[in-house]
């Protein structure tokens, strides 16, 4: 693994803070089905909370450039997305919800 990999993990690690287990479980409600841009059926996030999952469950020394891609790209929507956090209580928001989509959860900070 590259430290360029290296890097991409340690973010990776630190943005994704949900276990491979949350966030499969967490894919299946109602709440992460109804938010996200659709893109012929299924959100881009909710796409990407499986992909995360897959990622999540392969050691890191066998993961793909692909993944690592994908890994930076999820680093990347989760620091964008925090800049934007409304206001007041987001326990039950849109906002949190695709957070969660993408491996994080703003709650557990």
């Amino acid at each position: 693994m590259s430290s360029n990999d290296d890097t991409t993990s340690k973010d990776f690690e630190q943005a994704v803070n949900m276990t491979a287990g949350q966030l499969s479980d967490w894919l299946e409600t109602d709440e992460s089905t109804s938010v996200g841009q659709d893109d012929g059926g299924e959100s881009v996030g909710h796409r990407s909370g499986r992909r995360i999952v897959e990622i999540l469950r392969t050691p890191k020394g066998e993961r793909t450039d692909d993944d690592h891609e994908h890994m930076r790209t999820v680093v990347g929507y989760v620091h964008r997305h925090l800049a934007q956090r409304p206001e007041g209580d987001v326990r039950e928001t849109r906002w949190r919800y695709s957070l969660m989509n993408w491996g994080h959860d703003p709650l557990k900070d």
